[in-house]
């Protein structure tokens, strides 16, 4: 991505960039999964639609419903065999019945009000209906905190109206939900080994299409080329790469499943 190249709707072929890193937590949390409702399945965050084949291998004939935002996304997510997407707001969006699977991977961590949002999303399920949540907590690493404090050094007043992505601490989502149903709490670290790019450090193109995106999306051309220099440096001495040209990068991942 260019510094210029930022824009206010997602980028599906930025994202996609590193595709399989992407897929493996969403895979675990899908295994992760023991039982559903009766109702639907819902992707929600489906993104470009990457999990609807697996969703529907487990739908045992549910219908796989998708839904995001992101016009964008739910254009590619078109072709992925959806029985039908909805575009909406996840802070406002109910479904048409009572789903038997909620199923969001990497997209609540968007959504604010999580001490609502959670236990909202537990009482649309039907009965025996589970919601199966991830989201990265990676907010205090290198990769995403050097984004933020970089901005508000150079950029002083403005960074925290810029609307990165954030979770609560793990301890809330069990007080909030475990009172609910059978409710499971875990964490994973991924050590994913990115490439580099000419001219960009792998960290960099990993998190400027999620986790940096509002950030980018707030400064002028010339900022955002200062901001990504400045950011670069720092990421060559966090994630040094290697000789072959890779770095190896450990991504922490919350993930969470309640069955009511």
């Amino acid at each position: 991505m260019s510094p210029a190249a930022v824009t206010g709707d997602w980028n599906p072929k930025a994202y996609a960039r590193f595709r399989d890193q992407r897929l493996r937590p969403a895979l675990d949390l899908l295994n992760a999964v023991g039982q559903m409702g009766a109702g639907d399945v819902i992707d929600l965050g489906c993104g470009n639609g990457a999990m609807a084949e697996t969703l529907h291998a487990r739908a045992g004939g549910r219908a796989v419903i998708g839904v995001d935002a992101s016009p964008a996304m739910l254009e590619k997510a078109r072709a992925a065999g959806y029985d039908a997407l909805q575009q909406a707001d996840i802070a406002e969006w109910h479904p048409r019945r009572a789903p038997g699977l909620i199923y969001s991977n990497a997209a609540l961590h968007w959504v604010g009000a999580h001490e609502a949002l959670m236990p909202r999303l537990a009482g649309l399920l039907g009965k025996g209906g589970t919601l199966a949540v991830q989201m990265p907590h990676q907010n205090k690493a290198p990769s995403h905190r050097v984004w933020l404090s970089l901005a508000q050094e150079l950029f002083p007043g403005r960074a925290e109206k810029m609307g990165t992505p954030g979770v609560m601490a793990p301890v809330r989502y069990e007080e909030l939900l475990a009172p609910l149903g059978q409710f499971r709490l875990w964490e994973t670290d991924y050590y994913q080994r990115l490439t580099a790019e000419p001219g960009s450090h792998p960290v960099r193109r990993f998190t400027e299409s999620t986790y940096a995106r509002p950030i980018l999306t707030a400064l002028g051309e010339a900022e955002r080329a200062d901001l990504i220099r400045r950011y670069e440096e720092v990421m060559h001495t966090a994630y040094p790469v290697r000789a072959d040209g890779t770095v190896l990068f450990p991504f922490r991942r919350l993930f969470f499943t309640l069955t009511v």
